[in-house]
């Protein structure tokens, strides 16, 4: 039996990986999968891990799942704790050194994200529903109850200070995204992996949030990855 370790993303809290958790609570394993302090001012990424390794607890074989801006809290948990495998999905991938805040140009998500608009006829400076934006794969009803009672403000503390390792921590490593997302478009987040990690990611359908559209499949590609250790 392994412990899935769910970190979520920013302005959110962990509702959002109930029906991946099921999934993976049906298959016989445990899942943790805290809130992070996204809307305390004093916290910022060190805190952010704090909370997930106390949310852990003596717990091991140890599986933990990055999402979106979870990822970089991802790997400082697995910095700090012995974790058998670190999935990043559709994650944000840090730089030593660099803020969260710097990433975006850092990386050169702004023309990206502009082209993939381009591509699918989206007016410049057009702003984009959520629902078509990040969610438009997901099941209505579950879209319908994240956008009402599951966001959450996120606070600017944990992008302003350098994300603090020198290295990627040893710990293996898989890159996972969604081709659907429009938020991340799947051309820059290969990209991106390839750069940062020397990985290449692997595919599934799905929007931003892959675990309520595609629980079922996310269940089964985390179960093969861990299984190949």
């Amino acid at each position: 039996m392994a412990t899935y370790v769910l970190v979520h993303g920013a302005a959110a809290d962990a509702w959002y990986w109930g029906p991946l958790a099921a999934e993976l609570r049906g298959r016989g394993h445990e899942v943790v999968a805290p809130d992070l302090p996204c809307e305390d001012e004093s916290a910022g990424l060190a805190e952010y891990a704090d909370g997930v390794v106390e949310a852990i607890g003596d717990r091991r074989e140890l599986v933990v799942v990055a999402h979106s801006f979870g990822g970089f809290t991802g790997p400082l948990v697995c910095d700090r704790l012995p974790v058998d495998l670190l999935v990043m999905l559709q994650a944000q991938i840090p730089a030593p050194g660099e803020a969260p805040g710097q990433w975006w140009d850092a990386t050169g998500y702004g023309p990206a994200r502009q082209e993939a608009d381009r591509r699918r006829g989206v007016p410049e400076d057009a702003e984009e529903d959520p629902l078509s934006l990040f969610l438009r794969d997901t099941p209505p009803a579950l879209a319908a109850e994240l956008l009402a009672g599951h966001q959450r403000t996120q606070t600017a503390t944990p992008f302003k200070a350098p994300w603090p390792l020198n290295a990627w921590p040893e710990v293996p490593t898989r890159a996972l995204l969604a081709t659907g997302d429009r938020f991340f478009p799947a051309e820059f987040m290969r990209r991106v992996t390839a750069e940062r990690l020397g990985i290449r990611s692997d595919e599934m359908p799905g929007d931003h949030l892959p675990m309520l559209g595609h629980p079922k499949e996310l269940a089964e590609r985390l179960e093969a990855y861990r299984t190949a250790l």
